[in-house]
């Protein structure tokens, strides 16, 4: 079975967390156009603030996506891991995985707060989407509400 994964990650510093920098943030997107990868890859979509959160696209090996997906005879098992541990804000308990049945999609957030090795710099964010569809779905599938939504995001203060 078809399985597209889209992995849409944005990352800011203290300067994107009020005012036209949060705006900026706010406004952009986490989910695009998914184009078509051959098997074995995921549709990989970076914004920062350093590049005024403009999207910056390409390929990226499925092995590098932190999720895990497994198909379960006719549905599609998906669990995002959460790494790295020391950019965890604090949470709840983590959500069990969520069970996709074909043409199903899910969007799963997850945020991390990040400082220097020797605390010198400022804290950076990173929030990180996935979005993953099971079976054949319209390129733009992910413009559109998931059938499921997994909202794992912490406080970051």
């Amino acid at each position: 079975m078809e399985i597209t994964v889209q992995w849409v990650e944005t990352s800011w510093t203290k300067q994107s967390r009020g005012g036209e920098g949060a705006a900026r943030r706010n406004a952009a997107p986490v989910g695009f156009a998914a184009p078509r990868m051959s098997s074995g890859f995921a549709h990989f979509v970076r914004m920062s603030e350093t590049d005024g959160f403009e999207p910056s696209t390409g390929p990226r090996d499925l092995r590098e996506v932190p999720v895990r997906l497994r198909d379960e005879g006719g549905r599609l098992r998906v669990l995002a891991r959460v790494e790295p541990l020391f950019g965890l804000p604090p949470r709840r308990r983590r959500p069990p995985a969520a069970r996709l049945l074909p043409g199903q999609w899910v969007r799963w957030q997850l945020n991390y707060r990040f400082t220097s090795a020797l605390g010198l710099r400022d804290w950076s964010y990173r929030l990180d989407t996935f979005n993953i569809a099971y079976g054949h779905v319209d390129r733009d599938v992910f413009l559109s509400e998931p059938t499921v939504f997994v909202d794992e995001r912490g406080p970051v203060r």
